[in-house]
């Protein structure tokens, strides 16, 4: 299949940095391309690499980027930045302008995973992209306040030596240590994705460690301790106005339960919602993988 590579210059004030992407397919085949938000904020693009299997079904060009802090796209210099950098609209307008580099603007589909999803539903519900055609929003929540408390329900419903170890990691700020390391992996192995973890995520969590400035300033330590510049996030008051069709997916054991989903799929008007099997990465597990290629690849070229 054809690949090609690039960076395109991304204007911040005075700065500049670059965006950098990947396309499976050609853009002018005539097929709306696929645009893949990944997750974290600041989990890299590797991960989702098994979209690319979206092009093979049905000729639709697919189109993977790092967004800005992670990955090949540019991370030097911005741990200096303050916190009010990190915002919903930086995401958005990086969107905005890889969407006009690459001529896509006015036709194309999105479709976000975990954090991903809440920049898509964000960009949808605030933005209103004319171009957009399909939107697609997999295992995520429309506000911070419900992913923390789907991960609440998760991390209490854990043995209690490895929730006690968690919080008490947590509260004493040693989340580095190798205890914690090894709870928080019971908890991603039951919720995130079964171990061994596929080589394309363990590259992305590598990206993020190695490079971490952005989760830890828009999240915080964890998924269950959010401190950062997201934690009052919310779009949950404007996802009414999704005129978009929209696909929602989640997992039965997934970090984004279906307290996350449920105020998605009440009320945007065009909505479906299918529930997988597994956990938080249908596009990685065995037991979800082709039924979620599937599920996709009928929404996007449902006439």
């Amino acid at each position: 299949m054809a690949e090609v590579t690039g960076k395109v210059d991304f204007k911040v004030g005075d700065d500049t940095y670059q965006t950098w992407y990947k396309i499976i397919g050609a853009l002018a085949s005539g097929s709306h391309p696929l645009v893949v938000l990944h997750g974290g904020p600041g989990i890299s693009h590797e991960y989702m690499t098994p979209l690319a299997e979206i092009h093979n079904k049905c000729n639709i060009p697919v189109i993977f980027y790092d967004q800005i802090g992670i990955g090949k796209s540019t991370f030097e210099g911005v741990a200096e930045k303050p916190k009010e950098f990190w915002t919903v609209d930086l995401f958005m307008d990086e969107l905005d302008n890889l969407l006009v580099h690459l001529g896509v603007q006015h036709g194309f589909a999105l479709l976000g995973h975990s954090w991903g999803a809440m920049l898509g539903a964000h960009y949808a519900s605030h933005r209103h992209p004319v171009g957009l055609k399909h939107l697609i929003l997999t295992g995520g929540a429309p506000s911070m306040a419900l992913w923390e408390k789907s991960t609440d329900q998760l991390l209490n419903a854990l043995p209690a030596d490895v929730r006690e170890a968690i919080k008490r990691h947590e509260k004493e700020g040693t989340t580095d240590s190798p205890e914690y390391q090894q709870m928080m992996a019971i908890f991603y192995d039951k919720h995130a994705c079964k171990s061994p973890w596929p080589k394309a995520l363990e590259t992305s969590f590598a990206a993020m460690m190695q490079n971490p400035t952005v989760y830890h300033t828009m999240i915080g330590p964890s998924e269950f301790t959010i401190t950062g510049t997201l934690k009052s996030w919310s779009c949950l008051d404007q996802i009414h106005t999704i005129t978009t069709p929209t696909l929602l997916t989640n997992g039965v054991m997934d970090e984004a339960q279906d307290v996350c989903v449920s105020p998605f799929f009440h009320r945007i008007p065009h909505v479906k919602w299918v529930q997988f099997s597994q956990r938080h990465m249908p596009f990685l597990e065995e037991e979800d993988q082709a039924r979620y290629f599937q599920v996709v690849a009928d929404f996007l070229t449902y006439p």
